[in-house]
């Protein structure tokens, strides 16, 4: 038996939604990255794209535990000597609450030009409100990432 490498006429895409409000945000990106990578597909292969489509909407309403808000701070810098910026991740989730959860996601991809393709194909929204009806987006739960009251 020979082993199995998907071609792209085997790759069929899904879209999913996922309602960050109440999420804690290290759980919901686990979810989101496997999803992405298509690894809850039989047909998962290391080396090839087979991730479905993930919208994430009420980014703003992420649930980060244990202090993190204040003890956790966010780098970026310009590409210039002298050019690194960094931020608190309170502060970054008040004014770009879908960065917080694209490098929450993006950390937990490859990181190679894989990963940059998967990455490609999560949207990240503040709000409820998404542009992508047309797709036919499913609900999905994510049950493990719901933060205990």
């Amino acid at each position: 038996m020979r082993t199995f490498s998907p071609k792209p006429d085997d790759i069929t895409r899904a879209w999913h939604v996922v309602d960050a409000d109440g999420l804690v945000l290290g759980r919901m990106a686990t979810e989101v990255a496997n999803l992405l990578r298509g690894k809850h597909k039989p047909i998962f292969a290391p080396h090839v794209d087979t991730g479905d489509h993930v919208i994430v909407v009420n980014a703003a309403k992420v649930v980060l535990t244990a202090g993190k808000a204040e003890k956790e701070v966010e780098y970026r810098h310009s590409g210039y000597p002298g050019g690194l910026k960094a931020q608190g991740l309170s502060a970054l989730l008040a004014a770009r609450p879908e960065e917080v959860v694209r490098k929450a996601v993006r950390g937990m991809l490859p990181r190679n030009r894989l990963g940059r393709q998967q990455l490609t194909k999560l949207k990240v929204y503040a709000g409820p409100d998404h542009p992508h009806e047309a797709q036919m987006p499913e609900a999905l739960e994510l049950p493990g990432a719901r933060a205990r009251a």
